[in-house]
């Protein structure tokens, strides 16, 4: 289901990722909020949808192509790059040369809003009884976390020195319902998933402003108050979906879906040896 129309446009919006598992809710649901959305993946994308959306493939380990597809967009909404944990080697690639890329070629072609698509596996080394905001240490869990908390910095950076404005989501677990008890906790619908970046890109004044990408749910890990500001007010709970996920059997108390905020991306790799 699309957003509904929306008064608030912009004239081309640079979409990356648009063929991952987000970007394609996202490609969707932001038509309304450019008169030209611009969709991009390293994969395959189907042809564009009509005069409204360009579709213009790229790798985002290419600055040359990445310089390219930034020239004449107005705002960008960044998902691109590895979305799982991985080896270093490919993290890096797409995740770290890849937010750079995008942030020179922000700063050379003038554009002044990043929708950065961050993670809370920056933060994934917390324990679920801890409840944190956004000035919390950041204790990544993975190589895949260590390139989002760059990503942070970059943002950070890029707004000190140029004045390029950011809002890094720190998404929870972006899905149709949630899939296990870990992620009563950290869903965020698509409906709000839609909300939440449309406060990202036209609230006025956000600096760089981190704010946790979560819905309504019972039971939260993470306190968005320094993220006031955005006005995102969510409106879906993983609440519906209690019963159903408090069916499956209860995972070990060992196991790190059952301790950390980040579950299992805790434990995964090292990668190779």
């Amino acid at each position: 289901m699309s957003a509904p129309s929306s008064p608030l446009r912009m004239p081309r919006l640079l979409l990356t990722g648009a063929a991952g598992g987000l970007g394609k809710v996202l490609r969707e649901r932001l038509r309304p909020y450019a008169e030209v959305l611009r969709v991009s993946d390293i994969a395959s994308l189907a042809p564009a949808a009509g005069s409204h959306e360009e579709v213009v493939p790229c790798d985002l380990a290419d600055k040359k192509a990445v310089d390219a597809l930034v020239a004449g967009c107005d705002a960008i909404v960044h998902l691109g790059g590895v979305s799982v944990e991985r080896p270093f080697e490919e993290v890096l690639e797409a995740n770290i040369k890849g937010v750079f890329h995008i942030y020179e070629a922000a700063r050379r072609h003038g554009v002044k809003r990043v929708v950065f698509a961050s993670s809370n596996h920056v933060i994934g080394f917390y324990r679920q009884t801890e409840h944190i905001d956004a000035h919390a240490a950041r204790r990544p869990d993975g190589y895949y976390g260590l390139s989002k908390s760059f990503g942070e910095d970059v943002a950070q950076f890029y707004f000190d020195r140029w004045g390029i404005e950011t809002v890094s989501i720190r998404i929870g677990s972006s899905f149709p319902e949630p899939a296990n008890r870990r992620m009563m906790s950290t869903w965020l619908s698509y409906r709000d998933l839609t909300a939440l970046v449309e406060k990202s890109l036209f609230t006025p004044g956000v600096k760089h402003t981190v704010v946790y990408g979560m819905s309504a749910n019972r039971d939260v890990w993470w306190d968005n108050s320094a993220a006031a500001h955005l006005g995102f007010v969510p409106q879906d709970s993983s609440e519906i979906f209690r019963a159903k996920v408090e069916a499956q059997p209860p995972v070990a108390p060992t196991d790190p879906n059952a301790i950390y905020q980040g579950g299992g991306f805790t434990a995964q790799g090292p990668f190779g040896d």
